[in-house]
């Protein structure tokens, strides 16, 4: 018998109740809708994933846990889009409710225009679920386990063709327990991909994986983009994400704080200026925020050059040595950061576009050493 994966999850204290049951075969299938609008596929034009004001609570009352708040995302076809975020943001409960796991507590999710658990006999055929961990049989060899996993899809790729797309081909005989961790995630995808299908939806699917076995896996992701499949996928990994994906979001306590591409996601966050502090107060400057702990200034300024300008123009009139000045725009790093730590301001319920950019801050004086402000 085919063991059924189990998934991990970080952001879910408790269950909301049943979920459908989930068949190996459900993670595959094959590729039957078209491109226009009919029975089997979506509308033309319409994205691969819809989420509307998309929500999930665990438990009731006092208990309750409300683990996604109002989410909105679509994901076209021939796109990557990745979801970010800490542990318990939200990513992996909104995966869920994309693969048709659970019904949503509130709002809407499409999934090829369908909806994954009232019509998840449509949906699955047509759907690839990368987990977290797959839990194969660890004494059965890799062709074993995908001649397996064929028998649980609709017109499967042929097992040698798997083995080759996925360069999986010299380990064929080799069982899954002797597998490193890279070999045993391409195999994970092997499966994932045996049904040719039209969305894609990837775990974490590099973690754990090192830097040539990340980078084979991103290039298969590519492949599937470039293929025409809608793939969204879950990360830590800010390179990750920023290699791969077309849009971004980046979620915390269960919404989606910031949306975009990487450029549109920094556009109006501060850039950073970092100093020694210097044994003298810096003059009034074009920053907005400013920190100094007594051993080190931050300006946070959304005019980086005219910040950058005045500081250097009045070290050399003073003779003023900055040692270790660093300056840097605003990037998906320091966004995702301000985001984790609270420094970024809360967006409404429903997920907003991108935030647009504060005006310029007049310049204020610097504090002296140790003041915050």
């Amino acid at each position: 018998m085919t063991p059924t994966p189990r998934r991990p999850s970080t952001d879910r204290p408790g269950r909301p109740g049943p979920s459908p049951r989930r068949s190996p075969g459900d993670a595959t299938g094959t590729a039957t809708g078209t491109a226009t609008g009919t029975a089997t596929g979506t509308p033309t034009g319409a994205p691969a994933i819809e989420l509307r004001d998309l929500r999930r609570t665990y438990g009731r009352g006092s208990s309750a846990y409300d683990a996604v708040r109002g989410v909105d995302l679509e994901v076209a076809a021939g796109s990557v889009t990745a979801l970010l975020g800490t542990n318990g943001a939200g990513k992996t409960s909104t995966l869920e409710l994309v693969e048709g796991l659970a019904a949503p507590t509130g709002g809407e999710v499409r999934v090829l225009g369908l909806d994954p658990v009232a019509d998840r006999a449509r949906v699955r055929p047509r759907t690839g679920v990368l987990l977290q961990s797959s839990g194969f049989p660890a004494d059965l060899t890799v062709r074993e386990t995908l001649r397996m996993w064929a028998a649980t899809v609709t017109a499967p790729r042929p097992v040698e063709e798997s083995l080759e797309r996925l360069t999986l081909t010299d380990r064929a005989d080799v069982r899954v327990g002797a597998l490193s961790g890279g070999e045993q995630r391409r195999l994970d995808l092997a499966c994932t991909l045996m049904g040719r299908p039209e969305v894609v939806l990837l775990d974490e699917p590099t973690t754990g994986l090192d830097p040539e076995s990340r980078r084979d896996v991103w290039q298969i992701v590519r492949d599937l983009r470039d293929d025409g499949a809608a793939v969204l996928l879950t990360t830590h990994y800010l390179e990750e994400a920023e290699a791969l994906a077309d849009h971004l979001a980046i979620m915390h306590a269960g919404r989606v704080r910031r949306a975009g591409t990487p450029a549109e996601i920094a556009e109006g966050h501060p850039s950073t200026v970092r100093l020694d502090t210097p044994d003298r107060t810096l003059p009034a400057l074009p920053a907005g925020r400013f920190e100094d702990d007594g051993r080190t200034t931050t300006l946070h300024t959304t005019d980086l050059q005219a910040t950058l300008t005045a500081l250097l123009a009045w070290a050399d009139a003073e003779g003023v040595r900055l040692d270790r000045l660093d300056a840097r725009t605003a990037s998906l790093e320091s966004v995702f950061l301000a985001i984790a730590e609270g420094r970024d301001a809360p967006s409404p319920d429903r997920s907003p576009d991108p935030s647009p950019a504060p005006s310029p801050a007049p310049a204020t004086a610097a504090p002296t050493a140790g003041a915050t402000r």
